[in-house]
């Protein structure tokens, strides 16, 4: 797969290798029972969005449920019909920080808005999720703080960004740098990368 991506957009050779640790970090995280926690801003906070829709429910592979899993469900709520489990799909837990506007205009309110996504994972991360997490500049303050935080409790980061990488490079365990340095152009790039990494985990788990 990472043939077609490199083929597709030859410029992605440049990061080739991170995007294949970075692959294999969130195959691990979700092998040892973990969560991705995503966050960015404006068209990043949107890239979380789209990466969360992508694990939580089938991608390219329809995810049915197994019977073993439909047996236990409905051993658990005998009320479930054969027709809900029939349309359920399985997922990859991924939460997207941005789109909690409640909690993050409290943490603005009653604390710093620059630590909504800090206060976020603060809450919610443990040490076997994983932080992905999304600058353009690399440098994105708030971004940057949810990394550090994540750090503090025992977290992976895996980041993407542009070119330079910015403050959160230094802080990542891998940083999936895109040759760009305009905006527009780095996010370009970011969405086959992460289309790619989505298609590369939901292979990994799931046969069909």
């Amino acid at each position: 797969m990472i043939n077609e991506l490199v083929e597709r957009y030859p410029c992605l050779i440049a990061c080739e290798q991170d995007i294949i640790k970075a692959q294999q970090i969130i195959i691990d995280c979700y092998e040892k029972g973990g969560k991705l926690i995503l966050c960015g801003n404006g068209g990043s906070a949107a890239d979380c969005e789209h990466i969360a829709g992508e694990l939580m429910k089938g991608f390219l592979k329809k995810r049915p449920l197994s019977d073993e899993i439909k047996h236990k469900m409905k051993e658990s709520c005998p009320v479930l019909t054969d027709e809900t489990l029939s349309l359920l799909q399985q997922g990859l837990p991924a939460v997207s920080l941005p789109i909690m506007a409640g909690f993050n205009s409290a943490v603005g309110n009653d604390t710093d808005p620059a630590l909504c996504y800090a206060q976020g994972v603060f809450a919610l991360g443990e040490k076997k999720d994983l932080l992905f997490a999304i600058s353009t500049s690399g440098n994105s303050f708030n971004v940057c703080k949810a990394a550090e935080v994540a750090k503090g409790k025992g977290m992976k980061v895996v980041s993407l960004t542009g070119k330079y990488g910015g403050k959160i490079k230094e802080i990542s365990d891998v940083s999936l740098c895109v040759p760009e340095t305009e905006t527009y152009k780095i996010q370009e790039l970011h969405l086959p990368v992460y289309h790619y990494l989505c298609a590369a985990v939901e292979q990994h788990f799931f046969s069909i």
